[in-house]
């Protein structure tokens, strides 16, 4: 592991750039095994067909991590970066563990998707911006939350909100239907604030 510093630049890192670059040149090859390589144009409309796969392939979060390293899984971990980046102005980042600074390898931990060893697409220029390709994936599979509240997320879904924005707006707009004003005057965190329960490191 290495300390990223001030001048390191997370849309720079060399694994990145080698892995981009080895994902497109892949990724003919990844959509026409898929039999839906005439589809899979990059369109947010052609997640709901990779959705259908990834639920064909797996039928839990463990799978996804535990296949991650496959040709199909990283595969989807780049289309689904890439429709972000072309549709939602995003750019690819590898970024630090946000708790300790460390620079894991890239895609270096085996099975273990707690440390932040692979890559994120975010907002250019904007730290706080990042949405997890593969957590998307796994997340599309998971059925409940931590709490045990119902999840029934979709690549479409998730691409339509990637933030969980929507679901803070239900809450604060919940919280104001009693026809009482907060007690602190104060607006609740919005933006980044579901960030690592929606598609944080897992």
């Amino acid at each position: 592991m290495t300390e990223a510093d001030e001048t390191y630049d997370p849309t720079r890192h060399p694994d990145l750039l080698g892995w981009l670059a080895e994902r497109e040149g892949a990724h003919p090859a990844w959509a026409a095994q898929t039999s839906f390589a005439g589809v899979l144009d990059f369109s947010p409309a052609s997640l709901a067909v990779l959705d259908d796969l990834v639920r064909e392939s797996a039928s839990s979060m463990e799978e996804i991590t535990d296949r991650r390293m496959t040709p199909f899984v990283q595969g989807a971990i780049w289309y689904v970066g890439e429709v972000f980046r072309r549709h939602k102005g995003m750019v690819w980042k590898y970024i630090p563990d946000l708790v300790s600074g460390q620079l894991e390898p890239f895609f270096g931990a085996g099975a273990e998707t707690s440390a932040l060893d692979h890559p994120c697409v975010g907002a250019p220029g904007d730290p706080d911006s990042y949405v997890y390709p593969l957590n998307a994936l796994r997340r599309i599979l998971l059925t409940e939350d931590e709490v045990g509240d119902k999840v029934d997320d979709t690549l479409l879904s998730i691409f339509a909100d990637p933030f969980g924005e929507d679901d803070e707006e239900d809450e604060e707009d919940e919280d104001d239907g009693d026809g009482e004003d907060d007690q602190d005057g104060e607006d609740d965190e919005g933006g980044d604030a579901g960030l690592g329960t929606h598609l944080g490191s897992g």
